[in-house]
C-alpha cells in the first residue's frame, strides 16, 4: 500500500509492502530516482516474508518537492519522521548511492534509532568527489557539469546518466522506464542533491556506525567507484564488503537474484563469507 507521512511540513511518500512481515527493510533510493528503483526487490522479498518499505526522498518520486531541505541532516530527519510515524524498530536500513549517504547520516545523527542492521549499496560516502587528502571518488568538475546540465537540459542529463548506471545490457524499454523515474523529480531537487555531494562529507558518520553493516558494491561502478566501498569497509566496524563482479551502479538490477539472496541472508543474520 502507498500513503503519505507528513514530516517537517513535507508529505513524504511511502510504499509499504507486506506490513505483516516479520522482518522489515526500509529502502532509501539513490539520485535521481524513487522507491521504484527497488521494483525487483519488491517483486520478491514480500513473497519471502519480508516487510519492504520504500521511501521517496523529498523532491523525488511522489513526495512533495519543496525548494529547500536537501542537506543530509534534513534528509535524515525526514527518515526519522517516517520511522517514528510507522513505529518501526529492529529494522534493516538499506540505502543506495545518495540513499546510502542519508542512511549513514541517519545512523550517526539519530543514534541508529530503530535500526539493527545497515546495508550500504554503492553508497556515495564518505565523499563522492576527490578532495585534498582524499584522492578517491570522481572529479568535482564531473558533478559541477551534472548541475549545469540539470539546469540547461535535464532530460538529456538523465539520458546520459542512465547510459552509465548499469553494467548489464538493458532494453530500450527499460532505459525509458529509468528515464521516466528521473523525470518525476523536481529539477531544483536534482541539482540541490548534486550540490550536497560537493558540500558535505561523511567521514565521521562512517566511523560512528556500530550496527552490523553490509556493503554491496559493483566493481564496474562508473558513478560511485568501487574503491569507495573498500574505504567504507575499512572505516566501519563490524562490516562486510560483498563485491558484485558483474555489476555497475545499479547492482540491485544488474545482479538482482544475487543481490536479493545476499540481502536476505544478511537481514536474517546468516554468515556471509566473502
Amino acid at each position: 500500500m502507498g500513503y503519505y507521512v507528513n514530516v517537517n511540513n513535507v508529505n513524504i511518500y511511502v510504499e509499504d509492502l507486506n506490513p505483516e512481515g516479520n522482518k522489515t527493510i526500509l529502502f532509501l533510493h539513490g539520485w535521481p530516482g524513487s522507491h521504484n528503483l527497488f521494483e525487483y526487490q519488491f517483486n520478491k522479498l514480500p513473497e519471502w516474508g519480508f516487510r519492504c518499505i520504500g521511501v521517496d526522498t523529498r523532491g523525488f518520486g511522489n513526495s512533495d518537492k519543496p525548494f529547500s531541505g536537501y542537506d543530509y541532516d534534513t534528509l535524515s530527519d525526514d527518515v526519522k519522521g517516517v520511522v517514528k510515524a510507522l513505529g518501526l524498530h529492529n529494522f534493516t536500513l538499506a540505502g543506495h548511492s545518495t540513499g546510502g549517504a542519508i542512511a549513514a547520516r541517519y545512523v550517526r545523527r539519530h543514534k541508529a534509532y530503530g535500526v539493527n542492521r545497515l546495508v550500504l549499496i554503492a553508497a556515495a560516502a564518505p565523499s563522492l568527489i576527490r578532495r585534498p587528502n582524499f584522492p578517491y571518488g570522481i572529479e568535482r568538475e564531473t558533478v559541477t557539469q551534472i548541475i549545469e546540465n540539470t539546469y540547461n537540459d535535464r532530460p538529456q542529463m538523465l539520458v546520459d546518466f542512465g547510459d552509465k548506471f548499469f553494467f548489464q545490457h538493458t532494453s530500450q524499454a527499460f532505459a525509458d522506464w529509468f528515464f521516466q523515474i528521473g523525470l518525476q523529480a523536481a529539477g531544483w531537487a536534482t541539482a540541490a542533491i548534486a550540490k550536497t555531494w560537493i558540500n558535505e562529507v561523511l567521514f565521521a558518520d562512517l566511523e560512528a556506525i556500530q550496527v552490523p553493516t553490509l556493503i554491496i558494491h559493483g566493481i564496474h561502478d562508473k558513478v560511485v567507484p568501487f574503491e569507495l566501498g573498500e574505504i567504507q569497509r575499512k572505516m566501519i566496524r563490524n562490516s562486510t564488503l560483498v563485491p558484485f563482479e558483474s555489476s555497475g551502479h545499479g547492482v540491485f538490477y544488474d545482479q538482482k537474484d544475487e543481490f536479493n539472496n545476499v540481502l536476505v541472508k544478511f537481514v536474517e543474520g546468516k554468515q556471509l563469507t566473502y
